[in-house]
């Protein structure tokens, strides 16, 4: 492996704890919030700045997988596209969900000034559009990442590239993550709660685990391998 492989590595598994700062950071209270009509414009600025952060992860997702790309197609490239195909739909419904955020404040706004008698209009655009959001960043962007990695994962598994425990845990991280998603659609769990945070854990630990396993020992790259798929 040459040195700019490895750098490339090292600067994919800094890309994984970057996105964990910056998706935590994108956090936005307000928008999840039961009473998000009457929260999101006096908070717009704590708005904004989630938003910025959430549009800083677009380039994180398509970024690592990019980066990793011409050492996974060299194991499985039908399953490396998989990878890289999902990274960009994942980033699509993230900018989708970057625009609701402004439509939130916009509404929020206008709910704000409202006469008694239409409130109940603004509650029911609310309540479309907080359903939209939900599906968009809550269903669409968890479900396109954690298949992308899944494929991810499975080239790991497969070729042995990283300890098959730690391509394992991805896969049930991952899973349990998914699964968390159609429990908010479903609104058996909030977003903001013990129950999402202790399903968030298992991956979240995983991937620093991996990060740090790619800062310090990258890959183990066969040098016979062959594109294949």
């Amino acid at each position: 492996m040459t040195y700019t492989d490895r750098k490339k590595i090292k600067i994919a598994g800094g890309l994984v704890i970057l996105g964990i700062i910056i998706g935590i950071l994108s956090i936005v209270p307000p928008v999840e919030s039961d009473n998000f009509l009457e929260e999101v414009f006096p908070n717009k600025n704590q708005v904004l700045t989630g938003g910025i952060f959430q549009f800083f992860l677009v380039p994180i997702y398509i970024g690592f997988s990019l980066l990793l790309y011409p050492f996974l197609k060299k194991y499985n490239k039908t399953l490396s596209i998989g990878f890289v195909g999902f990274r960009f739909i994942a980033a699509t419904f993230q900018l989708i969900g970057i625009i609701l955020l402004a439509i939130f404040v916009l509404l929020s706004q206008e709910y704000s000034a409202a006469a008694a008698s239409d409130l109940a209009i603004y509650e029911t655009i609310g309540a479309i559009l907080r359903l939209f959001r939900d599906l968009t960043n809550h269903l669409a962007v968890i479900l396109a990442t954690g298949l992308g990695n899944i494929l991810f994962y499975q080239i790991l598994y497969r070729e042995k590239l990283v300890p098959k425990w730690l391509s394992i845990w991805g896969f049930i991280g991952n899973s349990a993550i998914m699964l968390a998603s159609f429990f908010i659609i479903f609104q058996l769990i909030e977003v903001i709660s013990t129950e999402y945070g202790l399903m968030s854990i298992p991956l979240v630990i995983q991937e620093i685990v991996l990060a740090i396993w790619l800062l310090t020992k990258g890959f183990k790259i066969k040098p016979t391998a062959q594109q294949n798929g």
